[in-house]
């Protein structure tokens, strides 16, 4: 296993190992980051997990459910390690407030990013959204019950801008904006519990605590900062995968977590679908689909 110890600063790789193939790169290694359209992630993943490699793959796990599902069943009856790449879990300000959580019954969520010509091979619900997606499931522990959602191509031929209103079966609701169209980016993921509302930063990668203090005469509104741990989420994540390949513990994003945030982002995605035939704008992929065949 490759020495993870300055991951942070992203040393350059001096002495690098080219391979000619996939097939000969699986002989040679024990573990793989599998970073490679999603269109492609099942047959990858699942040549290495024949080989005897475990795998960080990039998010969203797969091009559909089901492929997740044979993915996971493949991991577990192989003994490998599967972690999916939701690098935000990895965001020192996202861990410190997810220490901090608790009942969390609303969310306000703005993901937002000027146009580029990356992940153009999949809707921005797959490329943006599915972050908070994720991150919302973790929150609230519950299981979504009703989801609604509108989308629109604008520069391409893809979903380039959604809004998604979800439900949970604890009584939480999360409003979930994501754009590849703005003129800025905007990180805002907030939510509130009660007497509390906890706002995170990806960018700053700190989180910031509005609460209430009753104990006085009169109640007290009170900021206080989360206090949070100097760490690149990036690095983090592959550390946490070398370190789960190295103690063969279930790592923080597992093939089932991976899973359940992309079947969040495909119910998004057939309520636009569904939203833009009622207003005759039929969209150009079939449903549930994360990528291009």
């Amino acid at each position: 296993m490759p020495d993870l110890s300055e991951v942070e600063g992203c040393p350059p790789l001096m002495g690098t190992r080219a391979f000619g193939s996939a097939d000969e790169l699986l002989d040679a290694v024990q573990a793989a980051s599998v970073v490679i359209p999603t269109a492609r992630h099942r047959e990858t993943v699942s040549l290495a997990f024949e080989r005897g490699v475990d795998v960080l793959v990039e998010k969203p796990i797969a091009r559909t459910v089901e492929e997740a599902d044979a993915l996971i069943r493949q991991a577990e009856e192989a003994g490998r390690i599967l972690q999916v790449g939701h690098v935000e879990r990895f965001n020192p300000g996202v861990a410190a407030a997810k220490a901090a959580t608790r009942n969390p019954l609303f969310f306000e969520v703005h993901r937002l990013g000027v146009f580029s010509s990356r992940s153009l091979d999949v809707d921005v619900v797959f490329d943006l959204m599915i972050h908070d997606l994720d991150l919302v499931l973790w929150m609230t522990g519950a299981s979504p019950v009703e989801v609604r959602a509108v989308g629109l191509p604008v520069l391409s031929d893809k979903v380039d801008i959604a809004n998604a209103r979800v439900e949970f079966s604890n009584g939480a609701v999360a409003n979930l904006t994501a754009s590849r169209v703005s003129t800025e980016k905007v990180r805002k993921f907030r939510y509130f519990q009660p007497h509390e509302y906890i706002s995170i930063d990806f960018t700053r990668r700190d989180a910031l605590v509005l609460s209430v203090d009753r104990d006085g005469p009169e109640p007290r509104v009170g900021f206080r900062k989360l206090e949070t741990y100097k760490r690149e989420p990036l690095g983090a994540e592959l550390e946490s995968f070398v370190e789960s390949v190295r103690t063969r513990r279930p790592p923080l994003v597992g093939g089932r977590e991976g899973r359940e945030a992309l079947a969040l982002a495909e119910q998004v995605m057939i309520c636009i679908e569904q939203h833009a035939a009622r207003v005759h704008f039929p969209l150009r992929r079939a449903a549930g689909r994360t990528g291009e065949l």
